[in-house]
């Protein structure tokens, strides 16, 4: 990202015209979606609407322009239960900063004792807009947390210059991982994850390195939706919100 003194907006409308991300594995609850399966009036967030250096932000629906059933959105760097790789747990020749270890707490909860996710300027000869970064800037992990379970969840994430370097990990609200997908492109890149049957079960992400990615990265775009907010081939809501059991 700014480590290669490139940002996210060029390659935007790109992301969106290529292919799927890769696939979440066969015992994932999840599907990967693209930001087109978005309907409008989803959850979106471009981290404008607060001051740039904000750390660890809080979002209620008012100041994203939700509606009262929509979730107040916390980020952080990590979950509690979760923390920074060591040296045997980080993918060889990835920065440990970025890499994560452990298994999450239930219920889900942010730790803010760790290293805070930061609102930042991303400023490149063609862009020049608020991003979201981890902690050391474009180096570290970010952890989003919804007050309420969603169906669905992406972002714009980026600058790439590897492919399969940087994943989304979501999690129930016991802390359950429920499936991720990482990006299969250099550039920027669209990561979105929804439930197989849209019920509502996500209650939080990850960004976090799985490999080497010498840019850094970041995020420029969040979306998120309910079930109603969601539309996807194949896929019918279901009629109540009980959550599935985990195989």
């Amino acid at each position: 990202m700014a480590g290669a003194g490139r940002g996210l907006a060029p390659l935007v409308a790109a992301a969106l015209l290529c292919g799927l991300t890769a696939p979440a594995g066969a015992a994932d609850e999840v599907i990967v979606i693209q930001e087109a399966n978005f309907r409008p009036g989803a959850g979106r967030i471009t981290f404008s609407e607060v001051p740039r250096g904000t750390r660890n932000p809080v979002l209620e629906p008012r100041r994203y322009g939700g509606d009262e059933a929509s979730p107040t959105v916390r980020f952080g760097g990590l979950f509690q239960g979760r923390r920074i790789a060591g040296l045997d747990e980080c993918p060889r020749g990835a920065a440990r900063t970025g890499c994560l270890a452990g298994t999450p707490a239930a219920p889900l909860a942010l730790d803010l004792s760790g290293p805070p996710a930061m609102v930042v300027l991303d400023r490149t000869p063609t862009i020049n807009s608020d991003v979201l970064s981890g902690s050391p800037v474009f180096n570290g992990p970010i952890a989003v947390l919804f007050d309420r379970d969603i169906a669905a969840v992406g972002l714009q994430g980026g600058y790439f210059d590897v492919r399969g370097s940087v994943a989304i990990t979501v999690y129930d609200r016991q802390g359950r991982r429920l499936g991720q997908t990482a990006n299969t492109r250099t550039g920027a890149q669209f990561l979105g994850l929804a439930t197989r049957d849209l019920a509502p079960r996500i209650a939080g992400l990850e960004f976090h390195l799985v490999g080497p990615e010498p840019a850094g990265f970041g995020i420029d775009n969040l979306r998120f939706g309910r079930p109603d907010q969601v539309e996807v081939a194949g896929a019918e809501p279901r009629r109540d919100d009980r959550p599935l059991l985990l195989p």
